[in-house]
């Protein structure tokens, strides 16, 4: 059980907060700072006094039983409003818990989702357009904002590659767990037979990084500029605008010619570096942290298979935690990612409540 103290102690430190916060000649970085506190506490205030007054009910009750004094009617509902506020206190707790949970830092950023096509040939890559426009479909909902900074399309209308900013609150805490291979099985419309093909595409997830998250040495980069080319290697631009931006350390390439300034492409490609250079430690300290645990999920492993979607029995399963949805289209449209995106979240926190046991 989380003690009283510590319970009453955030309440006041969200109070002093909020008194904080209607002040005139408050530090403007200092605002910014507390206003993010206030807000973050905000969201859990309403079930941590709940559980102060539950906590306090329990302890009310437990004396009526001790006290010799007390009927035995006034004993007997005391014990059955004790059972009664048991299951409350276990719920109350549970949410507190998890608010109390280190937070990775990266839950609130935006993220970069890079899609690509894998085993399947054409039908991999309308399988990689499948999942951006369930993507868009996810972000309209959550009134995010989606970007795509590079594309390469397929023959068949699909891409092979596609590359998107999704700029809104809590992207990446919701996202993140999107990162593998997912599969998708069913029959093409080229396929005459009616037989299922099965194809892959595999997406990585990362929190988009800022100038101030990740330090880059102008010298430990590599900038190639050349002219972009269309389909077929035909030339679209006649300027070297495409960029291809290499960091020496570490071996990552990031190539951009979607735009005709050679600036943007730049400035496109130092967003995904930067992005994918701070993933990359990110993951690094995660797996510190967590030698001795055995994640199910979280493990960021690209290569790992996480989900498939299967057209003719209409469902879409997660094999991380055994979910399986009956709800193939509602998934696709967007409707019914929630409940596969909450049922990771869950999973997820739970694991990390064994650990601080």
């Amino acid at each position: 059980m989380i003690s009283l103290e510590k319970l009453e102690s955030i309440v006041n430190r969200y109070n002093d907060l909020e008194s904080s916060l209607s002040k005139t000649d408050i530090d403007k970085k200092e605002f910014v700072k507390n206003s993010k506190e206030y807000s973050s506490i905000g969201e859990i205030i309403e079930t941590i006094k709940s559980y102060i007054d539950v906590i306090k009910d329990k302890e009310d009750l437990k004396k009526i039983l001790l006290d010799k004094n007390s009927d035995t009617e006034i004993k007997e509902m005391a014990e059955h409003d004790l059972e009664e506020i048991k299951s409350k206190e276990q719920e109350y707790e549970k949410k507190v818990k998890v608010f109390l949970l280190p937070k990775d830092e990266a839950d609130e950023k935006n993220a970069i989702v890079e899609i690509r096509a894998g085993t399947g040939g054409l039908e991999a890559s309308l399988f990689a357009s499948d999942l951006f426009n369930m993507y868009q479909k996810v972000s309209s909902i959550n009134g995010w904002r989606v970007e795509v900074l590079s594309v390469s399309a397929s023959e068949a209308g699909g891409y092979k590659e596609i590359v998107f900013t999704i700029t809104g609150k809590n992207v990446f805490s919701k996202l993140k767990f999107e990162s593998g291979v997912l599969r998708v099985q069913r029959v093409p419309d080229t396929e005459t037979q009616g037989r299922v093909h099965t194809s892959a595409a595999t997406v990585a997830v990362l929190a988009e990084a800022e100038e101030v998250d990740v330090k880059i040495d102008e010298n430990d980069l590599r900038i190639d500029v050349f002219r972009s080319g269309g389909p077929g290697g035909q030339s679209v631009n006649t300027t070297d605008s495409a960029v291809r931006i290499t960091h020496i350390p570490t071996g990552v390439v990031v190539a951009i010619q979607d735009e005709k300034s050679q600036h943007k492409n730049k400035a496109k490609a130092m967003t995904i570096l930067r992005s994918r250079l701070y993933e990359a430690e990110r993951l690094r300290l995660e797996k510190e942290r967590s030698v001795a645990r055995k994640s199910q999920i979280g493990t960021g492993d690209r290569s790992e298979r996480i989900r498939t979607y299967n057209f003719p029995q209409g469902r879409v399963s997660d094999h991380r935690i055994n979910l399986t949805l009956h709800k193939l289209t509602g998934f696709l449209a967007g409707d019914d990612f929630a409940e596969m995106s909450d049922a990771l979240q869950m999973k997820h926190q739970e694991e990390l409540l064994e650990d601080v046991k």
